[in-house]
């Protein structure tokens, strides 16, 4: 995965981490929160969210479009804030999902596209419209995904 990818800022907690995609429409603030869901058999299930970031009212905007010309840069720097989230919680289980079903279908081709490099770190699941957890094949649409540390 040698990818061009953006340089982040983590939060103190490192639930959140802040970078700047830049191109055509200028510098806009991206972020990236790992929300705490809830536990269950053992297992911390955490949200990933993304989106523009708000400087004045310090919020998330998960429905901005940029289109800054950047998007296989930003997922890139996305993935890699999630190394950098299990690296400090192992035992997490990420769930992502696209704040609308475009967004989710843009998830789901950057994981097949780079499956075989995310798969030698991570245990990805796709999770079908009747809610059940699968592995994650190429080809197949699911409503989220299911990202846990190898």
């Amino acid at each position: 995965m040698l990818l061009e990818r953006y340089t982040y800022k983590i939060g103190a907690n490192y639930l959140q981490y802040r970078f700047d995609s830049e191109g055509p429409r200028g510098k806009i603030g991206k972020m990236v929160l790992y929300t705490y869901l809830t536990t269950w058999d053992g297992i911390s299930y955490y949200n990933l969210g993304f989106g523009d970031y708000d400087d004045v009212t310090g919020r998330l905007n998960d429905l901005a479009v940029s289109d800054n010309g950047d998007r296989d840069k930003i997922l890139m720097t996305v993935a890699l804030t999630a190394l950098e989230f299990t690296s400090q919680f192992p035992d997490a289980m990420i769930v992502i999902r696209g704040s609308t079903s475009s967004r989710t279908r843009l998830y789901q081709m950057g994981i097949a596209r780079n499956y075989r490099e995310i798969a030698q770190i991570f245990d990805i699941q796709g999770v079908t419209m009747e809610g059940e957890s699968v592995p994650f094949r190429k080809g197949e649409n699911y409503r989220s995904f299911l990202a846990s540390r190898k």
